[in-house]
């Protein structure tokens, strides 16, 4: 049975994937199953220099992060940017900023990641080593009171708690919300508003992110971190994935 009336936005003049929902009583303890089906209006155009693996990734790890920074963060050139996490969408991101012309200070856990980073031009007074606390960074390297948004791609209790108590988020900065590793978080609300901070969430992209997106992974300035397999190696990627092998992102292909 289908809804009444497919959901086409999720905010206004924001187009979405529509929604319709099936009963299945076939399946055990399962009432309703939500599916997609895609609109026409989403179906884009890869590019020449784009990889069927690198666009099954544009959709999702580069969109993603390309709206959070371009349009829910609306960060800016020359502005000073404090990186969380190099995962699947963190190291997307810094592409971004990097092409855009903002400075980024990076954190991560792990010194391969921190590594690639400096390979992309990031020079070392900008990544903040693996074991130092962002706080103790930034106060060491003159950065109180200098960064305009904080990107947290990871979303921890620890990565949400840094980024609000690191003393360099200038006031009236920006908090963008991105990771949810752990769904729950705390704002404080006595360093929120003595700031005068804004928290801005971000989720998903749009079609149009999308076209940015490819444009510029076709035009050499993004290279998502994509890894590819034969679609029989589905279960091995799967283990591969819980024993934390997998760096970014993997795009199973047929032989």
């Amino acid at each position: 049975m289908q809804s009444p009336a497919a959901e086409k936005t999720i905010a206004q003049n924001v187009p979405t994937i529509c929604h319709n929902y099936v009963n299945e009583d076939t399946t055990p303890g399962l009432a309703r199953m939500a599916f997609m089906r895609p609109m026409q209006c989403f179906v884009t155009e890869i590019l020449l220099g784009v990889t069927p693996a690198e666009a099954s990734v544009a959709t999702d790890a580069v969109s993603t992060a390309y709206h959070a920074i371009m349009r829910r963060g609306e960060v800016k050139k020359k502005e000073t940017v404090f990186l969380f996490g190099l995962g699947g969408l963190g190291f997307n991101a810094l592409q971004i900023l990097l092409y855009i012309g903002a400075r980024v200070i990076i954190s991560d856990i792990r010194q391969d990641l921190l590594d690639e980073a400096k390979h992309l031009g990031i020079p070392s007074s900008d990544i903040v080593p693996v074991e130092t606390f962002p706080q103790d960074f930034i106060l060491e390297n003159g950065l109180s009171g200098k960064i305009d948004t904080v990107l947290d791609f990871v979303g921890t209790h620890q990565t949400f708690e840094d980024a609000q108590h690191i003393d360099s988020v200038r006031r009236g900065g920006k908090l963008l919300c991105i990771g949810s590793l752990d769904t729950e978080n705390t704002i404080h609300m006595k360093i929120g508003t003595r700031k005068r901070l804004s928290f801005i969430f971000s989720y998903g992209a749009q079609v149009e992110d999308l076209k940015q997106v490819l444009d510029l992974i076709a035009a050499g300035h993004i290279r998502p971190r994509v890894e590819t397999r034969n679609i029989p190696e589905f279960e091995q990627v799967l283990e591969e994935l819980v024993e934390g092998k997998i760096k970014s992102r993997v795009a199973l292909l047929h032989e």
